[in-house]
């Protein structure tokens, strides 16, 4: 076994966070054109290891209506791809949803519009505090392998800011720490995906995620960890039950 391998190092290896480390398509310099390989990619990398279906079946779905439309914002959006899924399986469902994405990062949203299907989501070049501050509100929010990108205050903003704009539900999903998920990433990954960010950057984002009970612990009260396969978060928040009359300050 090699000395340097996630199994040799033992229980140490990533027993704590690495908050420090950076993702290379987070720096303002990085390779555009890697930039645009890694959000090109991220549609495979997401199916295999997001399971936005499963997710959408179960938590998504039971919302939508036929005849009612129901509102989805999507923060970091990234490429756009978990978006234009929600609007593919909801129109083949028979469902009304309207989806509007939003990153900070205008390189995203570039790509996202220049690769999205004509109408099927809006995209937003801002930030979540900026539709706290127009007054928006949207029945669903969610985001995808957002949470360990933040730093602690950047992250509980996010939290206050989606509880603002959310009439129903937040779904949070993330990658949960896992020496095993690291290991198996690592290898996995490695005959694939060249000239993109992919592997380095998902290394990476292994290493700077919480595990469930990490994320209980800072989250604030009324917001649910729930742990699912394969190695991820889900951090939910129900605005109805924030909303009932015993909830009303």
């Amino acid at each position: 076994m090699p000395k340097g391998s996630p199994t040799a190092r033992g229980k140490s290896f990533l027993a704590a966070r690495d908050e420090h480390a950076v993702e290379e398509m987070d720096k303002a310099d990085c390779d555009p054109a890697a930039l645009a390989r890694t959000y090109a990619q991220f549609p495979l990398v997401n199916r295999v290891v997001s399971r936005w279906h499963g997710v959408y079946q179960q938590l998504i779905k039971p919302l939508l209506s036929p005849t009612r439309t129901t509102t989805l914002l999507d923060i970091g959006c990234g490429g756009g791809d978990i978006a234009a899924s929600l609007a593919t399986w909801a129109a083949r469902d028979g469902l009304a949803l309207s989806i509007t994405a939003i990153d900070p990062d205008p390189r995203a949203i570039d790509f996202a519009q220049a690769h999205a299907a004509s109408g099927s989501v809006a995209f937003r070049d801002v930030h979540s505090g900026v539709l706290v501050g127009e007054g928006a509100a949207f029945d669903v929010v969610i985001s995808n392998h957002m949470l360990h990108h933040l730093a602690p205050e950047e992250l509980q903003a996010l939290l206050q800011d989606s509880a603002r704009l959310a009439r129903r539900a937040v779904i949070h999903s993330d990658i949960a720490r896992s020496p095993v998920a690291y290991g198996l990433f690592s290898v996995g990954t490695l005959p694939f995906f060249p000239g993109s960010f992919i592997r380095r950057d998902g290394l990476t984002s292994i290493r700077r995620s919480y595990t469930a009970p990490e994320l209980r612990a800072v989250v604030p009260p009324g917001w649910r960890v729930e742990s699912a396969a394969p190695w991820r978060n889900l951090l939910l928040f129900n605005a109805r039950e924030r909303d009932a009359p015993d909830h009303r300050v």
